[in-house]
């Protein structure tokens, strides 16, 4: 086999693998409204976010990961930001990752109503992730990347 047919089998087999780990494949995640209260300001846990990026006219999102407050657990989250007059639908995927184990998983939020002029959170489950293991999160909404958070 020539090395370019060797190559176009290995990408097709690589998107064959990308298009069937879609959301499909993840776990569920759930959504939490918080109407006008910032999640990150009345938490008692430690957020460590990227920036905020615009996801749609007077909507913003941004990933974020959390440290719970005694240590021993971290979960990844998509904030949604609707400054509309109106609800907006959108959904989200969140990833966990760790500098000991890599990607601990990931998970899909169905598209949810974001009230309006209010916040809203998809979460991924919370992890038993020692603060020695340093975590960190990816996320999407509207299928738009969102980038990645620093460590905690």
């Amino acid at each position: 086999m020539s090395v370019r047919r060797t190559i176009a089998v290995i990408t097709a087999l690589l998107g064959l693998i990308l298009v069937t780990a879609g959301p499909a494949s993840a776990a569920t995640g759930s959504w939490q409204a918080y109407g006008n209260t910032n999640p990150i300001t009345s938490s008692p846990h430690k957020w460590v976010c990227a920036s905020s990026k615009a996801i749609a006219t007077d909507v913003l999102a941004r990933v974020c990961v959390i440290r719970t407050a005694s240590g021993g657990s971290a979960q990844g989250a998509v904030i949604v930001r609707n400054n509309r007059s109106s609800a907006f639908s959108t959904t989200a995927r969140v990833d966990l990752w760790t500098a000991e184990h890599g990607q601990f998983d990931w998970w899909y939020c169905t598209s949810s109503g974001v009230g309006a002029n209010s916040w809203s959170v998809c979460f991924g489950r919370s992890q038993a992730v020692p603060s020695s293991n340093l975590a960190n999160s990816t996320g999407y909404a509207r299928e738009l990347p969102l980038g990645f958070t620093g460590l905690v």
